[in-house]
């Protein structure tokens, strides 16, 4: 068996074999491969840097990948590879709100982590991730749209009760909501932030919340609670899968708890299949 070198810092020489590694499951990359996508390997444009291992004497192919920024990504990698990411990440001080990605390297690194970082706050061990690259079998709701960025002030007060519903925190701690209102902001200024507004309140939201050159990953999925068991989640995620779909030519993906049943059945009914299984370690 070949052993694995150290994990080293990626930069843009790179990039060749970074593509190549990306594409191998251009589904449960999308979150790092929209980064490298747009702002490339330098670490400072990145918001993060890429470590890799590779066997040694075989430096042209990457074996293993992991993303480390605003939260911990590991992509590929058998157990040596986590060990030796879980070691680069140990040397210094925890930045991450969490740990997310593929289950089986996720669960794997947090084993290596788990005694320094731990405990977390919650660990959710399995979220099927989903795709479909059809058009939605679902009526898309002709409603939802591109929120304006002149309506960031309605759009707000729903994404923030998203967050506090699906993560459990307050995104407005710390720094009084400034750096959330600044990405969600980001998120409508570049079209991805979609909302069925009703007498001036969103109803229905959801983002694209990563968009590599292939795939675009939705999150953020909410219905107001007064108007669940309506359809308007169904129809609402498909007017967002359309779009992806056929007006940007991606593959549509999300990922969700594995205990939310009535989520489950309705992307399915999207035409959502698993492909695959995340995992999040949440701080």
């Amino acid at each position: 068996m070949l052993r694995l070198a150290g994990a080293r810092l990626l930069d843009e020489r790179d990039r060749a074999s970074v593509r190549a590694a990306l594409a191998v499951d251009p589904v449960a990359s999308c979150m790092v491969a929209a980064r490298i996508d747009a702002l490339g390997l330098d670490p400072w444009r990145l918001g993060g840097e890429l470590w890799g291992c590779e066997p040694r004497g075989r430096t042209s192919r990457l074996d293993a990948l992991c993303f480390a920024g605003p939260n911990l990504i590991p992509l590929q990698g058998n157990r040596s590879a986590l060990r030796a990411f879980a070691d680069r990440a140990l040397s210094r001080r925890r930045i991450c709100s969490s740990v997310v990605g593929p289950s089986e390297q996720v669960l794997g690194i947090w084993s290596e982590l788990e005694l320094d970082w731990g405990p977390a706050r919650e660990v959710r061990a399995e979220q099927p991730l989903m795709a479909t690259m059809g058009e939605p079998m679902v009526l898309p709701d002709p409603l939802v749209r591109p929120v304006r960025p002149d309506e960031l002030d309605r759009y707000l007060p729903a994404a923030i009760a998203m967050f506090i519903e699906e993560v459990g925190v307050d995104p407005r701690a710390g720094d009084g909501g400034a750096s959330y209102r600044a990405r969600v902001a980001e998120l409508i200024a570049t079209g991805r932030a979609f909302a069925r507004f009703e007498g001036g309140d969103v109803v229905f939201k959801a983002e694209i919340g990563a968009l590599s050159h292939t795939v675009g990953q939705i999150q953020g999925v909410w219905v107001r609670p007064n108007r669940r068991g309506h359809g308007l989640g169904a129809a609402g995620t498909a007017a967002v899968v359309d779009r992806l779909v056929r007006g940007m030519g991606r593959v549509a993906s999300l990922y969700v708890n594995s205990y939310n049943v009535v989520a489950k059945a309705a992307y399915r009914k999207i035409g959502f299949g698993q492909v695959g299984e995340y995992a999040t370690v949440l701080f």
